[in-house]
Formats: C-alpha cells, structure tokens, sequence
C-alpha cells in the first residue's frame, strides 16, 4: 500500500519492450537506499516489483495488462518519473490510501497559474468518473490529490508549490498523459450499491 506522497523524482534509464511486457530501468538514489529483489515501488503510480538492483538504479517488469491500463508504455530514456515506496507500518499517513493498482489513463486539458499554485485539469473516463466527487481523493501518477471540481468527463484539481517542485506534474505540459487511480473506498461503496436490490441504492443516497 501507499500514501500518494511522492518520495522522488526518478529517471528511467531503460526501456526494454517485449513481445507483450517490458523491462524497465529506473534511477531512484532514496528509493533503492533500502530496497531489496522483491520490494515494492510505485512508478508513476504503479505498483512494480523490484527484479534487479544495480547502484541506485533498479529495474521492474511491465506485464501486458499494467501496459494496457498505464502510461507506462509510453515512457523513454530520460523521462522523470514519481516513485514511492511501499508504506511502513510505522509511518505516517500524509495522503491516502494509495494502491498501485492504475484504473486508466487521463490527459491534462489545460493549466492555469495562480499566485503560487496551478489548477489543473484533466480528462477522465467513465468508469474512473463514477468514483470521483468533490473535495474526495484521486492518485495521479501517484500523488494524492484533492478533486477540486468536477465536470462530465473531466475533474480539476489544484497543485500546491511542493507538488509543482517535488513530482513530475509540476512540468506535465497540455496533452500529457497520466495514470489515474481512483479511491479504494468510493470504489467498494460504489460496488456495494451496484448489488442492492433496485431502488435500494437511491434510498440509502437519499439517507
């Protein structure tokens, strides 16, 4: 499990595509300062399993279903990427509860500065739509963000100075594409009502 809250920006270092996976190689000095073959790290979101280490650099396979849901396929040498690790017991939880497990992909529409911030919005599926509300909780690419408005097909939301400096939305220019992950607990309620009787659902809406 995560939190959504960013620990560094890495760099992918290697892309290797396979007949339907890819190996990927990422730089990420705090992330790897502990990790072990096994471990758990969240790229853009995604919760990868660590296959290798080499330095401060650690490699992840991509199986065909996390390319087909995830922005991953798309990434190159160079590229930055938000990592985390996996959350510890012991720690604190700053954000949300994260999965790693990306429901689809979104793609910023446009970005408006403020005095010190940016409100950002972005596009969204349907079946990522049905989960959202106001002032509720969405990871994209991996940081836990607050929905600050939503429309049809699409939601905003407000990047404060630590999220402009610290993760790779910062610098996400219009047309980006970005993996989405809605909240697991909107997610269950929403899968709850879905299996009430017809009717039932409107009534425990209406409280």
């Amino acid at each position: 499990m995560f939190t959504g809250i960013i620990e560094e920006l890495g760099e992918v270092t290697e892309v290797r595509h396979l007949n339907d996976s890819a190996v990927l190689s990422v730089r990420g000095r705090l992330v790897t300062s502990d990790a072990t073959a096994g471990s758990s790290i969240a790229v853009n979101g995604t919760c990868l399993t660590v296959t290798a280490l080499d330095g401060d650099t650690f490699a992840v396979d991509v199986m065909a279903e996390s390319l087909s849901r995830t922005s991953l396929g798309r990434l190159t040498p160079g590229d930055q990427v938000n990592l985390e690790r996996a959350m510890a017991a012991s720690s604190r939880f700053g954000g949300h509860v994260v999965q790693g497990h990306v429901d689809g992909t979104g793609e910023i529409l446009s970005r408006t500065p403020g005095d010190q911030w940016e409100v950002v919005e972005i596009s969204c599926p349907p079946h990522v739509r049905r989960y959202l509300v106001e002032k509720g909780s969405i990871a994209v690419d991996g940081v836990s963000l607050t929905v600050y408005a939503i429309r049809p097909a699409r939601f905003t939301v407000s990047l404060i100075p630590t999220t402009l400096a610290s993760t790779n939305l910062g610098s996400a220019a219009v047309g980006t594409v970005v993996n989405l992950e809605a909240d697991i607990l909107g997610k269950y309620v929403v899968a709850h009502l879905d299996h009430l009787e017809p009717g039932a659902a409107q009534e425990v809406t209406r409280g």
